[in-house]
């Protein structure tokens, strides 16, 4: 057992500390500052999704991550040739596999896996013959995990943005229906061998519920971090998470 195994583990994505540097060019504020800051605070890893555009992480923002890190790196990427050569180039400890419009402000769901399984399976063997841990960022739908599966994915995480969005808005029914569709697949996804992590629109008030199950081995959290650092510094943001987290685990 390596010593980001047995527990829920905090992912915190840095990509909007690379937003706000990139709104007015320049250096700061650096990211790879907020990682060691990240790190230092008690994340068990880094997050950063280099995007085709280039629109908040950049190539030397994760040059800059794999040499400065100590804990792993999560590099979130599209299923493209070009991100290709660069994961296989530095080797990080985790690679994602997440949907990508130019158009879109955020990732806007899971990665269609089922329709695309023969390209998805010859696209990620490298990865896994290079030392990384391959995950799939999905939907809570059998349909998908089992793709995931079939094509050689260790890990999936599921998308818990749709969980979130209906709390935002008030629709309780829509809220819970989408927590027992999530529980329902992480033990289903388990089952079948597949690590299991969570991610995308997690705050304080939506965490607890999915860092309860039993299944869940990592949650992966940015935006509402990274805001919240504006009004409590960011070590305090993730050490207040990180008790959330390990309050629905106990």
């Amino acid at each position: 057992m390596t010593q980001y195994e047995g527990r829920l583990r905090l992912g915190v994505n840095i990509d909007h500390v690379a937003t706000v540097r990139n709104a007015r060019g320049g250096d700061y504020p650096d990211p790879i500052r907020a990682a060691k800051l990240a790190e230092d605070a008690g994340a068990d890893g880094i997050t950063a999704h280099l995007r085709e555009d280039r629109r908040h992480i950049t190539d030397r923002d994760i040059d800059g991550l794999m040499e400065a890190l100590s804990v792993p790196l999560n590099f979130e990427m599209a299923a493209t040739e070009e991100m290709q050569r660069i994961a296989l180039r530095h080797k990080p400890h985790a690679v994602c596999i997440v949907p990508e419009k130019r158009e879109e402000r955020t990732t806007e769901g899971g990665l269609e896996v089922a329709n695309d399984e023969n390209r998805l399976a010859h696209f990620i063997a490298p990865l896994r013959d290079a030392g990384c841990r391959v995950s799939i960022f999905i939907a809570a739908d059998r349909r998908q995990i089992d793709a995931a599966h079939r094509i050689g994915a260790q890990v999936i995480e599921l998308h818990t943005g749709g969980y979130c969005d209906s709390y935002a808005e008030g629709d309780m029914d829509a809220h819970r229906a989408e927590l027992e569709k999530m529980r329902e697949m992480s033990t289903y996804a388990h089952s079948l061998g597949l690590e299991v992590h969570a991610g995308h629109g997690l705050t304080y008030d939506t965490v607890k519920p999915v860092a309860a199950f039993p299944e869940v081995m990592e949650l992966n959290i940015g935006h509402f971090l990274i805001g919240e650092a504006i009004f409590r510094g960011l070590a305090p943001a993730i050490t207040e998470m990180r008790r959330l987290m390990e309050d629905a685990r106990a």
